[in-house]
């Protein structure tokens, strides 16, 4: 699942503004705090760097696979429904239901083991051109698999999440743009006869950055290079109810290419995501290597 050794209990409040001075002031607030993450964990250079990166500035909405756990390769694949709840534009919502199936830690079959299943509702609003807030509920069913060979499956989770998330578009010229976001989120766990599982439940913070560039308005052709940093705490059940530490678990860096099927209400997202999951066997093989690709129905706004 989507979720790592769990990790001290910090509440994230974000105070959003019209201001463009303020939205700065809010960046260096975000620099400072992540300044000291990184002196506390120690990581590399690299982590630091795509960071600073991500903070100074995801796309019309192509669905991210979420963290499979340790494998060497896995594939993600997802149908949404999008629809426009205003005739402005400004509002809407987007559906949708998706399998994640992965390699064993052996092999390189990417299809070898079911991995999840996904349904997830989230509601958009983009109360100024270029901000915009979103909130959500998702269900998670995921296979728990034995850690040595032939790896059978041995249970299964669940998980029911909720989360919101603020994000800020630069517009670099007339073809790339520049999107942040900031998801919170609040992941509640059971077994699969929704008792008591060993986590309890976990509080997540997400930052993401996500560079577009639009290749053809045609069809709405476009390509995107993102990187997400996953931070979170956890309260376990099992071997002792505790608190563990917050602190930085995971990235993912993903490359997307993007395209609307001419004559249709459909756009297709076809992309690489490379998981870097801290103090997993997968970081010895540069992490677990995704393949992904999603279909979105767009619905447009009908005034009844």
């Amino acid at each position: 699942m989507d979720k790592g050794p769990p990790l001290a209990t910090t509440n994230h409040h974000f105070t959003v503004s019209l201001n463009i001075q303020l939205h700065r002031m809010t960046e260096q607030i975000l620099k400072i705090r992540f300044n000291r993450f990184y002196r506390m964990l120690g990581t590399g250079k690299i982590i630091i760097g795509i960071f600073l990166f991500s903070l100074c500035g995801s796309l019309h909405a192509q669905i991210s696979p979420p963290g499979l756990g340790d494998a060497n390769t896995a594939f993600w694949s997802a149908f949404g429904v999008r629809r426009q709840l205003d005739s402005l534009g400004k509002k809407q919502t987007l559906s949708y239901i998706a399998l994640g199936r992965k390699s064993s830690p052996d092999d390189y079959n990417l299809v070898s083991k079911q991995a999840i299943i996904v349904l997830n509702h989230e509601v958009y609003h983009s109360f100024t051109q270029n901000q915009q807030y979103s909130y959500a509920v998702s269900y998670r069913r995921q296979p728990k698999y034995e850690s040595v060979s032939p790896y059978e499956k041995e249970d299964t989770e669940q998980e029911f999440r909720i989360y919101g998330r603020y994000a800020y578009t630069f517009n670099l010229g007339k073809r790339w743009k520049l999107k942040n976001t900031v998801r919170q989120e609040f992941r509640k766990f059971f077994d699969s006869d929704f008792r008591q599982a060993d986590e309890d439940f976990q509080l997540r913070t997400r930052i993401k950055s996500q560079l577009t560039y639009s290749l053809s308005k045609k069809n709405n052709h476009k390509l995107a290079l993102s990187a997400e940093g996953l931070f979170s705490t956890s309260y376990l059940n099992e071997p002792e109810q505790k608190w563990t530490p917050f602190g930085y678990r995971e990235m993912r860096i993903g490359a997307y290419y993007m395209f609307s099927i001419p004559h249709s209400p459909f756009t297709v997202d076809i992309g690489y995501v490379n998981d870097l999951i801290r103090g997993s066997k997968s970081i010895k093989n540069r992490g677990v290597h995704y393949l992904a690709a999603d279909i979105i129905w767009n619905l447009p706004f009908k005034n009844k």
